[in-house]
């Protein structure tokens, strides 16, 4: 469903992303972990589509993102890590408006904004303006206008950062339920979300890929922070879970 190969990016001298490559089979779920500044932010705005690479390739459901990227753009959904909300519309026209944007057939648009009011537990606060909301109502909102063209495709950019011990619990749950019939790319630095919602990590370290593998194999013998630490503390040399 995702592939990435060779990606690179680059900022005049600097190398944010360098060579990156890993894959997302459909169905899913797929913890991208990295500590800051590791290019993880980067990556993810190439594979949605918000930015170019300098080199390599990506694609979705055998679309390329920099030559198909409207087709790309329709199979993704993106939440970045501070939602795009206009603080000044109301819940519900604001999930009408993106809607519009995304391409949602006219006649379709109430239905999809009612869909994704209920789903994201959103219909007590509908009327509300968005600057007005709570940071969770404010995640569950990104969500909603994440999911209102039905993608088949998660991209979450730390999903919970910022939330309390209650609205974590509760924005963890919903991206649980979404996963099970979506493809996910989960950014967080929450650890234990990984292992509770996702069945493959992938950790990058200084702009490359260091670990890429299924959860269940990579903590036979460690917890999934113990192994985490040993690969972005520069303890281990850069490979991956199948080449250990």
């Amino acid at each position: 469903m995702i592939e990435v190969e060779r990606l690179t990016k680059t900022y005049g001298p600097v190398t944010a992303v360098d060579g990156v490559t890993f894959k997302v089979d459909a169905g899913q779920a797929a913890g991208f972990l990295g500590p800051n500044g590791a290019g993880k932010t980067t990556t993810m705005r190439i594979i949605t589509g918000f930015m170019p690479a300098s080199d390599g390739t990506v694609r979705v459901d055998g679309f390329d993102v920099f030559s198909d990227s409207f087709e790309v753009r329709r199979r993704i959904g993106y939440l970045p890590e501070t939602p795009p909300l206009y603080m000044e519309m109301k819940i519900d026209a604001y999930l009408r408006h993106v809607a519009s944007l995304k391409g949602v057939a006219r006649s379709a648009i109430r239905e999809a904004a009612d869909r994704v009011i209920e789903q994201c537990g959103l219909s007590q606060v509908s009327k509300r303006l968005c600057g007005n909301l709570s940071k969770g109502y404010k995640q569950r909102v990104g969500l909603a206008q994440a999911l209102i063209h039905e993608p088949t495709v998660l991209v979450l950019d730390e999903p919970t950062i910022g939330l309390d011990p209650a609205q974590i619990i509760e924005i963890r749950q919903l991206i649980r339920t979404l996963a099970e019939e979506r493809t996910v790319i989960l950014s967080t630095h929450i650890l234990p979300e990984v292992a509770q919602i996702c069945q493959k990590v992938v950790i990058i370290n200084e702009g490359r890929i260091v670990v890429d593998g299924e959860i269940s194999e990579l903590t036979k013998e460690r917890s999934l922070e113990e192994e985490y630490m040993r690969w972005v503390s520069g303890e281990q040399a850069v490979r991956t879970v199948a080449d250990a």
